[in-house]
């Protein structure tokens, strides 16, 4: 797999990550994002998670005890 095709499966892993949380479709989103991090660390160029603020409102929004 060559760089550009590479590129493109990231690209499109967060594009359905992001369509399946926005459809309620949690288990979809996790797959998708899932598959988003390990593209990610097979290209080797350490994006930035587009999920990274997400997880933010997540941790802000749950409670403890």
């Amino acid at each position: 797999m060559n760089e550009t095709v590479l590129a493109k499966e990231i690209d499109e892993a967060e594009r359905k990550a992001l369509d399946s949380l926005a459809r309620y479709k949690f288990q979809l989103f996790g797959y998708w994002a899932a598959i988003w991090v390990h593209l990610n660390r097979l290209e080797g160029k350490g994006r930035k998670s587009p999920f990274a603020q997400l997880v933010k409102t997540a941790r802000a929004m749950r409670t403890t005890d």
